[in-house]
């Protein structure tokens, strides 16, 4: 069973969610649609954690973030592309209003939910039951944060991409791999 976590803004019904489904199956991959609100969707994921405590997580960007918090509370093996390392910096930009790439509807975006981000703060990173995806075209985040972060782990730096992490589908054997 793989978890995967969508990023700021997005939704279940991304790309990267499709490609796992095609890759690994309808059946093996959970993709909830998580609430803007931090807790609220730290508490979604953790719920299933608990239920599915076998689980493979694969996060993007924000996802990646709560894929790491998932990783180092309960020990979970996590796949992060292009993740947010401090998404309490990075997402101030969406204060006071956030949009939905899914169907471009608004909603409030508080200072009170960067506090929630810095209170799950991973400190201590397992680097070997992390993979970390990463490419330097990044255009939304820095690849050298999360580089740096993560550096003796298992990491793959591509030339190139974007955000979104181009070539996405090419890694599934790799990820497959790793988690199991």
């Amino acid at each position: 069973m793989i978890l995967y976590i969508h990023g700021f803004g997005s939704s279940a019904f991304g790309t990267k969610a499709q490609i796992l489904k095609r890759y690994f199956g309808e059946e093996s991959v959970f993709a909830p649609t998580l609430s803007h609100i931090p807790e609220l969707a730290v508490e979604t994921l953790e719920q299933f954690i608990k239920i599915f405590p076998e689980a493979g997580v694969v996060g993007s960007s924000l996802g990646g973030y709560y894929a790491m918090h998932l990783s180092n509370k309960f020990g979970v093996k996590s796949v992060l592309i292009n993740p947010a390392v401090t998404p309490w910096t990075t997402l101030k930009r969406a204060i006071p209003q956030g949009i939905s790439y899914f169907d471009n509807s608004r909603y409030d975006y508080r200072e009170s939910y960067l506090d929630m981000l810095k209170d799950i703060e991973v400190k201590d990173i397992d680097l070997s039951k992390t993979l970390l995806l990463l490419q330097r075209g990044d255009e939304v985040l820095d690849y050298r944060d999360s580089e740096k972060l993560f550096q003796g782990g298992n990491l793959l730096i591509e030339d190139g991409g974007d955000h979104g992490f181009q070539g996405f589908e090419n890694h599934m054997e790799r990820i497959e791999k790793f988690l199991f």
